[in-house]
């Protein structure tokens, strides 16, 4: 089975029914998360339990991306545990960011922790993480197997390493937060969905995924602004929502 499922696409804090941001990406067994934000646990364990998790790859430490590590964590602390770590992939703030709320349960008691941005084998994938614009370190995230190449632009800006790391992807999931004239205005260290089609076109990306929308937005618009900017098809992520890769 391979398959990309969406836990959550919500950004700052999560929607009534929906979750913060989130994704398990399947490859023949192989359960990689991408971002654990608030509400993203109990969707990621209506498919899989906490011992079959593999790998987790987090962009950045917002607790949008990152708070639901500590429920993760405590799932397998307390539940019914597992013989070795999970293997993290994060930047460095993020383990500070969710120890903070676990003041009595270590972290790197669960997690295997190797730093991004950086190239690592993870099973099946080569994981490329490259900087990306934000307010806090931030790693964008290109991984790459047999038959698949998947980018994921976590919530960072516009900049021209999203050519390289969506290059001839399969599937690009970007974060649009902003919409003309929406929340946050032109902040360089957010993206819009016409910059995310506009680097899906340069990058020559299969299909443009949305998410990390601000609560209450426009989805149908972002999709609308996105193709203006992409001929390509372009996807509004919803929760429960899977994707064949």
């Amino acid at each position: 089975m391979r398959g990309l499922s969406v836990l959550g696409t919500c950004g700052a804090w999560p929607e009534a029914g929906r979750a913060a941001s989130g994704f398990l990406l399947d490859h023949d067994g192989f359960r990689l998360v991408l971002d654990l934000g608030y509400a993203t646990l109990p969707r990621l364990l209506e498919r899989c339990a906490a011992t079959d998790i593999d790998a987790v790859v987090i962009t950045h430490e917002h607790p949008d991306h990152c708070a639901d590590l500590s429920a993760l964590c405590r799932a397998l602390l307390f539940g019914t545990g597992r013989a070795v770590p999970v293997p993290l992939y994060c930047t460095p703030g993020v383990i500070g960011r969710v120890q903070a709320m676990e003041p009595t349960e270590d972290l790197l008691d669960v997690f295997d922790v190797h730093t991004l941005p950086g190239r690592h084998r993870v099973g099946p994938y080569v994981l490329d993480g490259a900087p990306l614009p934000h307010h806090v370190p931030h790693a964008g995230v290109r991984l790459t197997a047999p038959g698949l190449t998947l980018a994921y632009s976590g919530d960072a800006g516009p900049d021209p390493v999203l050519g390289r790391l969506a290059a001839e992807a399969d599937l690009f999931i970007a974060g649009t937060t902003l919409q003309d004239g929406g929340p946050g205005g032109a902040d360089p260290r957010l993206m819009s969905a016409a910059d995310a089609g506009t680097w899906a076109d340069r990058a020559g990306a299969g299909r443009l995924v949305l998410t990390h929308f601000w609560p209450g937005s426009d989805r149908e618009r972002s999709v609308r602004e996105a193709r203006g900017t992409f001929t390509g098809d372009v996807v509004a992520a919803d929760e429960g929502m899977v994707f064949d890769v």
